[in-house]
Formats: C-alpha cells, sequence, structure tokens
C-alpha cells in the first residue's frame, strides 16, 4: 500500500493501490458507456455480496444518508419503530425516526452490553411495530448484535428488519437470503457505507432491500424525501444509462475494485479473517493491562473499544502513536479520555496489526506503563493461528 499512515480507525479505513488506481482513472461522463457498464458491475457485485432477492443502491452519499434512505421508504409518520441501540450510532436512529415524524421507541443496552432477545420480545408484545433497527456493529463501543437471535423475535412480531451494517458489511454475516426459523424470517433492509469494511474512501450509500421491504414501500403513498426516494433511484439501479442525479463517477470506478477484491478473497473468508483480527488484537492488547469494553462473547469483527489501564493519557498517547504514523480514533460521549478505538477490517492485513501491536507497546513504555510487546505480538499471532485452522 502507497499509504504513508496506518490509519487504523474504526473507518475510513485503509485503501490498496488498485483501488487508488482505479479512483484516479480518468473522469468521464456518467452517460459514456464505458463509465455505465462499471456502474452497472458495482451494482451487480454490491447484490452478489448481500444475496438479495430485490433492489440495491450503490449512490452518492455517507452511512447517515443510507440510514434514511433506509427508514424514509418502510415506515411512514405515525408508524412505531423501535430501535435497538448498542451505542452512540444505534441511538442515531432516534433523531432519524423523530424528523420524519415516526413514533420512535428504544431499547438502549448499557455500553458494552447487548440487548437481549428477551426483552425484544416483551417490547414488541406491547404494540404493533412497522420495523425494527439493528446496528450489526455499533462503532461506538465495538458491540455486535446477535442476529441469529433477534431476528427470528422480530419477524415473529411482522416487523421488518432493518440492519444497520455500516461497521460490518463485507466482515460480518450479513446474507439477505439466509433464514432466521422460518422460510420468511429474513433480513429486510441492510445499509452500509464504502469506507469501512469495504476498504473503499469515504463517499457512497449502499442500501439494498428485499422484496418485503419493497411491498412496504409500495404501500406508502409517498415519502417525506427526493433524493433518498427509492422509487426515483429504481429505474437508475437498473439500468445506470439513465439519468436522476450524478454519480460520483471516480468513486464508482473504485467502488467496484473495491466489491472486485472483496468477492475475490469469498465471503467466508472474509468473515473470518476479520474473526480472527478482532480476537488476535484485543488478546495482544489485554497482555498491555488494556481491556475491551465488549466481552468476547459480544465483541465486534471489525473494531474494538479498548479502555485504557491506570496511568495513561488519552491526547499523549493517541498523539504519541499519530508521531509515529499510527492513528486510532478517540472514544466517544461518556468514554472520551478513558478509551481508544481501533479498526481491524477491510484492507487492513495480519502484518499491520502486528506491528501496530509493537508501537502500542513502545508508546507505553515511553509514557511510563511498562509492558512487554514480544509477548503481545505472540500472544496475537497464537489467537490468529486459533482462528484461522
Amino acid at each position: 500500500m502507497r499509504n504513508t499512515e496506518m490509519l487504523l480507525i474504526p473507518g475510513p479505513t485503509p485503501v490498496v493501490d488498485s483501488i487508488y488506481d482505479a479512483l484516479a482513472e480518468e473522469t468521464r461522463s456518467h452517460t459514456d458507456s464505458r463509465f455505465v457498464a462499471i456502474y452497472r458491475s458495482a451494482i451487480e457485485k454490491t447484490r452478489e455480496m448481500l444475496k438479495t432477492d430485490g433492489e440495491v443502491f450503490v449512490i452518492s452519499g455517507s452511512g447517515t444518508l443510507a440510514m434514511e434512505m433506509a427508514l424514509v421508504n418502510t415506515v411512514s409518520s405515525g408508524e412505531k419503530l423501535l430501535v435497538i441501540s448498542h451505542g452512540y450510532f444505534g441511538d442515531r436512529f432516534i433523531q432519524l425516526g423523530k424528523a420524519f415524524g415516526i413514533q420512535v421507541e428504544v431499547l438502549q443496552a448499557e455500553w458494552g452490553k447487548r440487548v437481549s432477545p428477551e426483552e425484544v420480545e416483551k417490547r414488541l408484545a406491547e404494540g404493533e411495530f412497522k420495523a425494527v433497527t439493528i446496528t450489526h456493529a455499533d462503532t461506538s463501543t465495538g458491540v455486535a448484535a446477535d442476529l441469529d437471535a433477534l431476528v427470528p423475535v422480530i419477524k415473529e412480531h411482522g416487523a421488518l428488519v432493518i440492519l444497520d451494517g455500516v461497521c460490518a458489511t463485507a466482515a460480518m454475516e450479513e446474507d439477505m437470503s439466509k433464514t432466521y426459523g422460518a422460510p420468511d424470517y429474513k433480513i429486510d433492509v441492510i445499509l452500509t457505507g464504502s469506507q469501512k469494511a469495504i476498504g473503499v474512501p469515504p463517499g457512497l450509500a449502499i442500501v439494498a432491500f428485499n422484496q418485503s421491504a419493497l411491498a412496504a414501500r409500495q404501500k406508502i403513498k409517498g415519502v417525506p424525501a427526493y433524493y433518498c426516494d427509492i422509487y426515483n433511484w429504481i429505474p437508475i439501479m437498473n439500468d445506470p444509462s439513465k439519468y436522476f442525479a450524478t454519480p460520483p463517477v471516480n468513486l464508482i470506478y473504485a467502488y467496484d475494485e473495491g466489491m472486485r477484491l472483496v468477492l475475490a478473497e469469498g465471503m467466508d473468508e472474509r468473515y473470518k479473517r476479520h474473526e480472527a483480527y478482532g480476537k488476535g488484537v484485543r488478546a495482544a492488547l489485554k497482555v498491555y493491562g488494556m481491556r475491551a469494553l465488549a466481552e468476547e462473547d459480544v465483541a465486534a469483527a471489525t473494531l474494538s473499544c479498548i479502555l485504557y489501564p491506570d496511568g495513561l493519557n488519552d491526547a499523549a498517547f493517541r498523539a504519541a502513536l499519530a508521531e509515529k504514523g499510527m492513528i486510532v480514533s478517540g472514544a466517544l460521549a461518556h468514554l472520551a479520555g478513558k478509551a481508544f478505538r481501533i479498526g481491524h477490517m477491510g484492507n487492513t492485513t495480519a502484518q499491520m496489526l502486528e506491528k501496530a501491536i509493537v508501537l502500542i507497546g513502545e508508546t507505553m513504555n515511553e509514557l511510563g506503563v511498562h509492558v512487554d510487546s514480544s509477548k503481545a505480538t505472540a500472544r496475537f499471532n497464537e489467537a490468529i493461528s486459533l482462528c484461522t485452522k
């Protein structure tokens, strides 16, 4: 990679040279047949990754725009939405729902914990909910939702499952053809962005709707949106030579290459690799007296929120790492200053993560917290080996 820094934040994530090369290709008209072919290829690769029988949307925008598109096309003003929140980004659905007049109810887990399926069952039994949102991996806490436990409960109550995959898609299993206990118990909507586990620069909102979600949109007379109305985008996704809004031409080049790399690796292999990276990083940092906010049985494969040991200053620690060319993120909300967040996803390699563990050890020693980096790297490699056997 020609990156000069190790960008180990929860997104954007490292970009490989072939994606940079694609991004730097000559900008062409959005109606040029050569671009249209690439856009069509990117859309089809997205469909293949998510295994949907419905429609996929790859448009200019952020993950937040994808959240909005998922919501306004399935839930109308006055209808009820249940938000299952495992942290800061799960909570974002609260504001989004309220902005469109949706009746929002929330199940919030203590940060680092999960909402239980029993809690979801109890709340859904209290009234009719049109949809339930789940954040697959919350970027603030490093907690992963248990889809095998949650999806059947939600579908039993007739609600749509809207999955926020921003920090999970292409790294944690998201299969819209998978059934969860009954033939029609499936994930209905998946939304994500380009800049995390897919490993492409930021700027694309990606959303997939299955047939149940499309049927829900059909029953809505009109959505309180224009750019986010999927009916304005379906003709373009089916025939990218048509026009609704100018697509980000060069970013689509990059995304098509990113998706080629995702599919070439294979989804099962990617899931296994990311699980190994997560376990390896957390095991190594535990040697340093650092503890992940999320216990191992609820931890995400893509990022970890790591609590500092006594005596380590957040600002000094992250600044010293940055001087060494390694970038990590601070924690959010009440954890600010008490933890940092490290991404281990997308194009990140085992070699990069092993180097990161060494740099963290060096930095801690420089700041007066004495640790053994050789023991930590050994623990990292041991964990990786156990996961990939």
